[in-house]
């Protein structure tokens, strides 16, 4: 079984697991095993609840007489019992969106190998009705199909149903869980069109984009696009770094704009590649449980000296929209005592908690278990990081191009240490998602495509 889409396929699906390998449990003899009677319907719910008292983030707001009786599978009770008695926001919404449960199998295919089952690309709504990619991963059906689809191309209709109709009843998230759909589409350039796809395995280049910027103004700069937090791209920053090292790069850009988390080990590589040269032995994170997790609590993690060549790093700018969240997230924070990171697009989502995997039967359960924050003890950011310099996500324009308005804003601050005044183009952009419009897309779980484990 391979993972299977969703959170690529709309702002509801933040990715799952700020994942914390050391805290996951390997299925010994103290779990319930596939075959036995702790695997059976009431013995899984029991399993998840006693670990909710136990790993819970927040375990001191669970009432203590929660009845397994009212659930009618371990996956309702995780979902319903989190967003009833965990903590709410200012409006009375739930804050967490991403305790869940996966198969073991398939938790595992994803962070190991980058796959999962969908049709590979991720959409944003710049109106009620207008419903547009924002990327199209290159290994993947959606972008194999004749013609295929490409970042930027609105999405007219979903088996010849308008996006008005099906928003008015199911939601598009609905349709993009059948195995077959036919897109109507318009093009950022030429003639609509029409194509079935059919779902398959996705495999997620975790690193798009990289380039050297060379700059005028002196000073090679360093891009990199990077898709998800995911252990195929560990290798990848090792290659990425000598090149940035050979360019005599200083300044980096990394572009974060679409990636809602994963692997915390990936993430702190990522982190030593940026801070473990001037750095080394200094603290990145600490990891915070709650109080009756004593003995794993204040879990520090040092920056390291990194394998392979690295870069002096003297200014970081990072691109980010309010899908940039939880492992992404880290990273920003971690580096803010050190170098100060400059943000530019939008403000971030505002994950800073993250899910320890514990495993049963052929499931993994992923509480929201830890809390991080920096070496100043700085975190708590579930309103997101802020913004420094805003610009506009042009869907017309590939990421990453000069002509990319984040590009722009993240040159013109290295160049100068100004932000310039955003420019809107007519009719194919999307500035960030108001936090309104964030809320009304999280009407379920974040759910399973892009699961991050932070």
């Amino acid at each position: 079984m391979i993972y299977k889409a969703d959170i690529m396929r709309g702002l509801l699906r933040i990715f799952v697991v700020f994942g914390l390998a050391a805290c996951s449990s390997g299925g010994g003899d103290d779990t319930p095993q596939v075959g036995t009677a702790e695997c059976e319907v009431d013995g899984q719910k029991q399993f998840v609840l006693d670990n909710l008292y136990a790993w819970y983030l927040w375990n001191d707001m669970l009432p203590p007489n929660i009845d397994i009786a009212n659930y009618a599978t371990p996956e309702e009770l995780i979902f319903e019992v989190t967003r009833e008695f965990g903590p709410q926001d200012m409006d009375g919404n739930p804050i967490d969106l991403f305790s869940s449960i996966n198969t073991i199998v398939a938790d595992a295919q994803f962070f190991g190998e980058g796959k999962y089952e969908g049709f590979g690309f991720s959409f944003d709504f710049l109106a009620s009705d207008d419903l547009r990619l924002t990327r199209v991963f290159t290994d993947s059906p959606a972008y194999a199909a004749e013609p295929g689809l490409r970042r930027g191309h609105r999405i007219l209709s979903l088996n010849g149903r308008s996006i008005a109709e099906i928003e008015a009843n199911e939601g598009v998230g609905a349709v993009f869980d059948e195995a077959t759909v036919t897109f109507e589409m318009r093009p950022v350039t030429g003639s609509d069109y029409k194509v079935s796809i059919t779902q398959d395995i996705v495999t997620i280049d975790p690193v798009p984009r990289k380039r050297i910027i060379i700059n005028a103004s002196g000073g090679n700069v360093g891009y990199m696009e990077l898709a998800t937090f995911i252990s195929t791209a560990d290798p990848v920053f090792s290659t990425v770094f000598g090149e940035f090292v050979a360019a005599g790069v200083d300044d980096v850009i990394i572009d974060l704009r679409y990636n809602g988390g994963g692997l915390v080990s990936t993430a702190e590589l990522l982190g030593d590649y940026l801070g473990g040269f001037a750095n080394a032995g200094l603290p990145f994170s600490y990891t915070q449980f709650n109080a009756d997790r004593a003995a794993v609590n204040d879990r520090q993690e040092n920056f390291e000296t990194p394998p392979g060549a690295t870069v002096n790093l003297s200014r970081l700018v990072i691109i980010a929209t309010d899908r940039t969240a939880s492992a992404s997230e880290l990273v920003v924070n971690s580096m803010e005592p050190y170098v100060n990171p400059y943000i530019v697009g939008s403000d971030t989502f505002g994950k800073p908690v993250g899910q320890v995997g514990l495993d049963f039967c052929d499931k993994r359960m992923r509480p929201t278990s830890f809390e991080t924050v920096n070496a100043n003890l700085e975190g708590g950011y579930f309103g997101g990081l802020p913004v420094d310099c805003a610009a506009v996500d042009d869907l017309s324009v590939e990421v990453g191009l000069d002509t990319d308005p984040n590009i722009i804003a993240a040159m013109t601050y290295l160049n100068t240490g100004a932000c310039p005044v955003a420019t809107v183009p007519g009719g194919q952009f999307k500035v960030s998602s108001e936090r309104a419009v964030r809320q009304r897309d999280r009407r379920g779980p974040p759910e399973r495509e892009f699961a991050d484990a932070y």
